[in-house]
């Protein structure tokens, strides 16, 4: 990947969006896509869209949400400590001792996320593990009337992981899960756009997914695309304790290429085209199989209005919903150039795939 794409990516990724406050994010986003796209807007909800080539048959909308999962300071206590509820599905364990970025209308404090020490646990608080309600964050406060001077009720908070390179084309940081998605779509309308495409593309950064693809629902009504492709992470299976997820699901590896998901939410006729597109042109990818909901914005993308022709391209990740995602950065650039051939080849008659 190209060290100006990395740089737009390190850049997208320092932006602190929970679910319902993504627009820090999403302006990174609208000032890239303003460097390419013939038309850029935001709607009331939030989401922010792109389009080239408007006017063209049929009209493709990609989606990749651009909200991460995060915390909300919920209550103040006499004492100053924070208490705070999850945004979007959490695993506890992953919380104690981890240090927060919270925003204000004013900065960006830092607090710790503190719990009792082992030392000091009871028998069955062990056993029961991490819950979030024995959790506080501490920023320092001397009392109450000194945390709400830095702090507000509603606050959002996400954990202070930036974004890091590994080895191998490897990268990993907080909220791979999906700003590697609104990459990934506005890479592919880049690519489609300097080859004159006949269809109209929008792609669109959508908002609150992680709380129920609120934003795809939203934007899809508004676009009413003939065909749909959503972009998100999908769950690798090249670690250590897969053992479930081997008997159940494809293996799936990062650095093999993106995934593409088959099922009753996937249109089988884009399916067979994406599958096509990328064998004939040697593009890596691999397959992944979803009897029932997908868990993505596609799950909403293919009933909006009276139906969408939708496909579904995952990014294998590992440690979904941690401060340490990981991805690699060629299944990234593979999955924006598989969509965007698969742009080039759609016809208008595409509606009905």
């Amino acid at each position: 990947m190209h060290s100006d794409r990395i740089a737009f990516l390190r850049e997208l990724m320092a932006a602190i969006c929970p679910s319902g406050y993504e627009r820090e994010a999403s302006q990174i986003w609208k000032a890239e896509a303003e460097t390419f796209v013939d038309h850029i807007w935001e709607d009331r909800h939030g989401n922010t869209y792109g389009a080239i080539n408007e006017g063209g048959s049929p009209r493709v909308m990609l989606a990749g949400h651009i909200d991460e999962i995060g915390l909300m300071i919920t209550r103040v206590d006499d004492k100053g400590f924070l208490s705070f509820a999850g945004i979007g599905i959490w695993d506890p364990q992953i919380l104690p001792g981890q240090r927060v970025r919270i925003r204000t209308e004013e900065a960006t404090r830092l607090g710790v996320i503190g719990r009792k020490p082992i030392h000091l646990l009871e028998e069955d608080a062990l056993k029961r593990g991490v819950v979030i309600d024995d959790l506080w964050i501490d920023v320092g406060a001397r009392d109450r009337a000194d945390a709400e001077s830095m702090i507000s009720i509603g606050d959002v908070a996400v954990l202070d992981y930036g974004f890091e390179c590994l080895p191998n084309g490897l990268v990993t940081g907080r909220g791979l899960d999906d700003r590697v998605g609104a990459f990934v779509v506005l890479e592919s309308a880049r690519l489609a756009a300097s080859r004159n495409p006949g269809a109209e593309v929008v792609c669109v950064a959508t908002i609150q997914e992680e709380i129920g693809y609120r934003g795809a629902a939203t934007s899809a009504f508004a676009v009413e695309p003939d065909v749909a492709i959503a972009v998100d992470v999908g769950h690798s299976t090249d670690v250590p304790s897969t053992d479930l997820g081997r008997r159940r699901d494809a293996d799936v590896h990062l650095g093999s290429g993106p995934v593409i998901t088959r099922g009753p939410y996937t249109n089988h006729g884009l399916t067979r085209l994406l599958v096509d597109t990328a064998s004939s042109l040697d593009i890596p990818h691999q397959l992944g199989a979803c009897a029932a909901e997908t868990g993505t914005d596609t799950d909403v993308l293919q009933i909006s209005r009276t139906g969408v022709v939708t496909g579904l391209i995952s990014i294998p990740s590992r440690y979904m919903h941690s401060p340490c995602e990981m991805v690699h950065l060629d299944d990234l650039m593979n999955a924006a150039r598989l969509i965007a051939e698969v742009i080039l080849r759609v016809e208008p008659e595409s509606s009905s795939l």
